[in-house]
């Protein structure tokens, strides 16, 4: 078990994804909690039973190369499915919770469906051979119990067998005859025949309605596996051809579908295939380069995601990504002439971009990147790289004036991005350490969207420059009258604000939304934070005397006066008791519980615990018809 637990630990989310899939990993963590009758067994497996559309009995063993062994009874044969990963995840959690998987038990259901045959088909320990061949078959009872059934068979009889099997079932005899040609190397055949499946498979529509539990969604099991075939027997071109048709018809068909990405999913898998079959292609290394560059940049579904993995695995040099760094300085050179304006094709644009900047970090042409950044910044919006570079070069006032034109450039339709650059500003100032100057942008961004956390940063940079308490008097009186002392008219303005403009602002009507003044909420979690409790309880009250309202406020106000203005704290917190019984819910009664906990805690330190019994009993009186409250507040008097 200890082994088991070892191989958990070093598991990760990546490794899992890797494994089995992001699609069929994403739905393992859907059935974690369907998993029941965890346990292990001698040799090490982890088996369970998993409910799905049927209770299905699965094992797997963990290995260390990450190559894990498995089985399931679910009608899944194309990979590791879902039930097999939720077990791999419940007993992770398990693991992590140091909370012990029991032995399977060798005479109950899921042992014999599992391993029923298991120790019929152990070999002698003596046969190196035989304890591997044994060890499989402990792994694929099902593949046991067949090789037990057919190893007394004369040839003549599993030639009959075999034929007998083809004209029941196409299927036979379609794998039979396509691994003869495979064998042979006539692939013109199954290429032909692959092509027209190709066809006729995408040409389908893929749905899927959860709530009637029907759909349609295109079987590829045949041709993943006749890929594979393919590969293995050294067709590479052959395959990238078929690759080819599959991308092309396939895009279609995912644009097309409704299925929750069931469709993709299938079609990348087959598209990884394709993708280990190219380094074997006769293209050139570079052409393969540009042939994956080409496919990425038209991938909208995430069909080439193993493709990421594939680039940075360093098989290709210098030399190739040049070749892909002209072919993709090329597009960007024909858009030009086109005329592309900003929002026509800018998000395909900036994905061309951001492959030719890769292009150029793995070819060495690094002097090529900020000249690029700069053409493309206002089509692409990459203002932000571009800065970054810049200020990586130490080309700081080239940086600053770039954010300064790109906060102009998108302070209204790109307001994320402007925000992005004004940050960028704030950090090149405070790297010149004007501190002033540093203030003012937090100053800036209080003023624009008042937030605790934002007063706390503000406060670190005034105190660097003495300023805090005329600050801090400005900004508190902004928050009461909504007179901004950053916008100060007049020849006095310098002496009665401390700071300089900052190099970049938002017009007056971009601010968006309406602010109600005194706004009593950020007051009040200033004050909080300050530990200014009367403060606090001054502003909650005038909070409260507004039509504003609302718990979360009441509860924060709550825990932070229970000490100082505990008479406060127990208003506010039988108020939201009385407004979550009123809800009738027994959820809602556990959360009350909650609250006249915290009562009795203040009732206690007070020396007044008998009014915390008075309260119960109240409470008792007022909903003894509520009779799940009643087993509440009895549990609650006993404490």
């Amino acid at each position: 078990m200890d082994e088991i637990f070892n191989l958990l630990d070093g598991l990760n989310k990546v490794d899992l994804q890797r494994w089995a899939g992001g699609k069929i990993y994403d739905r393992g963590e859907e059935y974690v909690g369907k998993v029941t009758g965890l346990s292990h067994t001698a040799d090490g497996a982890l088996a369970a039973w998993v409910t799905g559309t049927e209770k299905y009995a699965a094992f797997v063993y963990l290995e260390e190369d990450g190559d894990h062994t498995f089985f399931c009874t679910c009608p899944y044969d194309w990979g590791p499915c879902k039930h097999v990963v939720a077990i791999i995840l419940a007993a992770s959690d398990r693991a992590a919770r140091k909370k012990a998987v029991p032995r399977l038990d060798e005479k109950g259901d899921l042992y014999r469906i599992l391993f029923a045959d298991r120790e019929d088909d152990r070999a002698c320990p003596e046969d190196d051979d035989a304890d591997s061949e044994g060890a499989d078959r402990e792994k694929n009872p099902g593949k046991a119990q067949i090789e037990k059934a057919l190893s007394g068979k004369s040839k003549r009889e599993l030639v009959a067998l075999l034929v007998d099997l083809a004209g029941r079932f196409q299927e036979v005899e379609r794998w039979i005859i396509e691994t003869d040609q495979l064998a042979k190397g006539e692939i013109g055949k199954l290429v032909r025949a692959l092509r027209r499946e190709i066809r006729e498979i995408t040409e389908e529509t893929a749905w899927y309605d959860h709530w009637c539990d029907d759909g349609n969604i295109p079987d590829y099991s045949h041709l993943r596996n006749r890929f594979k075939a393919l590969l293995k027997a050294g067709h590479a071109d052959a395959l990238l051809d078929l690759g080819e048709e599959l991308w092309t018809r396939g895009l279609q068909q995912v644009e097309e579908s409704n299925d929750d990405g069931d469709t993709a999913a299938e079609i990348a898998d087959c598209m990884k295939i394709v993708l280990s079959a190219l380094p074997k292609t006769s293209l050139t290394s570079s052409e393969q380069l540009c042939w994956m560059i080409d496919r990425m940049l038209e991938d909208e579904f995430s069909l080439l995601e193993s493709a990421e993995d594939f680039i940075a695995g360093g098989i290709y040099g210098a030399s190739d990504w040049q070749a892909a760094a002209l072919d993709l300085e090329s597009r960007l050179n024909a858009a030009s002439e086109s005329k592309m304006e900003r929002n026509r094709d800018s998000y395909r644009r900036g994905r061309v971009l951001r492959y030719l900047l890769e292009a150029y970090e793995h070819c060495g042409w690094q002097d090529r990147i900020i000249p690029v950044l700069e053409k493309e910044a206002r089509v692409c919006l990459c203002y932000d790289k571009l800065v970054d570079k810049l200020l990586t070069g130490g080309e700081r006032e080239k940086a600053r004036q770039w954010c300064k034109k790109g906060f102009n450039e998108t302070r209204r339709e790109y307001p994320g991005i402007a925000a992005v650059l004004k940050d960028k500003l704030r950090t090149i100032a405070e790297a010149e350490k004007r501190y002033d100057l540093v203030t003012a942008y937090w100053v800036q961004d209080f003023l624009e969207d008042p937030h605790v956390g934002t007063y706390r940063e503000m406060k670190k940079a005034a105190d660097k420059i003495g300023e805090w308490p005329v600050i801090r008097a400005a900004v508190l009186g902004y928050l009461e009258k909504g007179k901004r002392p950053d916008r100060i008219e007049g020849i006095d303005r310098k002496q009665t604000w401390p700071l300089p403009s900052p190099e970049v602002i938002y017009d007056a009507m971009a601010r968006r939304g309406h602010r109600r003044f005194p706004d009593y909420c950020v007051l009040i979690d200033i004050a909080i934070w300050e530990k200014r409790f009367d403060d606090v309880v001054t502003f909650y009250r005038a909070f409260r005397s507004t039509e504003q309202w609302g718990w979360e406020t009441d509860k924060k106000v709550a825990r932070a006066v229970a000490e100082s203005h505990p008479e406060v704290a127990l208003d506010i917190w039988r108020g939201i008791v009385d407004g979550l019984i009123r809800q009738v819910n027994p959820k809602s009664y556990e959360e009350a519980a909650g609250y006249l906990k915290l009562m009795r805690d203040v009732y206690e330190r007070l020396n007044r615990v008998s009014e915390w019994g008075s309260l119960l009993e109240s409470l008792s009186k007022e909903h003894k018809a509520k009779r799940r409250l009643q087993e509440i507040l009895g549990r609650l008097s006993k404490l």
